[in-house]
């Protein structure tokens, strides 16, 4: 053969071989008359707990699942209305409160009583169209008897003669709200508003209804705010003095919040099944019989 023929001949390049692979290996029959022993499955991972002695033992690496939990149905606000919450407590603690206690300290006890049945007396009439509203004819007449009896005999409603012998007519707050809940309609969503605090949306909407009727129906002094300021300042001031103990009660519960939500709805529950008849109580102890931690005594007057 002559050179330039071997030398094309050794250029070309060489054929691609199959790959090589490894024989399969071929599993060894199983004795005549024997069942060959089943498969063993792995054992199974182990499902350790984040913090538990088990993992720090094992060294294995924790799985930590985080979460908050739902709020409750009553309450679908509630990181808002916590939020509420927490100031108005910094609010009541610094200012409101102490300002509640001093009114309490420096206007004698028949003056308060007095002021307190005056503002009762004033808003009897929204108590008569309310209870005309449910249906209770006697309880709204009651009502009736109890304003005329105490704005006459009563000084314009500075002392509650009518709750004595030989009437014995207590008094018996009530609302639209409670009208609408007598009707069937539920209380919707929690709400802690600020300057209002615990309520819902009934609750709020019957409020309304309520604060509207003297002004529309009668008009002056009950549309001008030079009466409403200070008759709302001194109801609220002199509820947040009778009720001190039950305040302190419930900041100093582990979960305050949740306290005074369950106390707020528990009470608003039991008025409306006293107007159903169902809890015959005055309106003090009803408050207190519904508190979700023991109520603690009232402050020394």
């Amino acid at each position: 053969m002559s050179l330039p023929v071997i030398a094309i001949i050794t250029l070309l390049p060489a054929p691609a071989l199959p790959p090589q692979t490894a024989p399969a290996a071929v599993a060894a029959p199983a004795p005549a008359g024997l069942i060959p022993p089943p498969a063993v499955p792995a054992p199974p991972v182990p499902v350790v707990i984040a913090g538990t002695p088990q993992a720090v033992e094992s060294g294995q690496q924790d799985i930590v699942v985080e979460g908050s939990a739902a709020p409750p149905k009553s309450d679908p606000m509630q990181q808002v209305n916590q939020v509420s919450f927490a100031a108005t407590q910094a609010v009541d603690k610094a200012f409101f409160g102490p300002v509640a206690l001093g009114y309490q300290k420096a206007v004698p006890r028949p003056i308060r009583t007095g002021i307190r049945n005056f503002l009762r007396n004033v808003g009897e009439p929204v108590v008569f169209v309310n209870y005309l509203l449910q249906f209770k004819p006697g309880k709204a007449a009651e009502t009736v008897g109890r304003f005329l009896i105490n704005s006459t005999a009563g000084v314009a409603g500075f002392l509650d003669v009518a709750v004595a012998k030989p009437f014995r007519l207590p008094y018996r707050p009530n609302g639209f709200a409670n009208t609408l809940a007598i009707y069937g309609v539920g209380p919707g969503p929690y709400l802690f508003l600020p300057l209002i605090g615990p309520t819902t949306v009934r609750d709020l909407f019957g409020r309304g209804v309520d604060a509207a009727v003297l002004p529309l129906s009668i008009g002056f002094p009950f549309d001008d705010l030079r009466y409403n300021i200070p008759a709302n300042s001194l109801r609220s001031i002199d509820y947040r003095a009778e009720f001190d103990g039950d305040y302190v009660a419930v900041r100093a519960d582990p979960n305050p919040y949740k306290a005074r939500r369950e106390l707020y709805l528990a009470y608003r529950q039991a008025q409306i099944d006293r107007i159903r008849g169902k809890v015959k109580m005055p309106d003090d102890q009803l408050l207190r019989s519904t508190a979700p931690v023991p109520p603690a005594q009232p402050a020394p007057r």
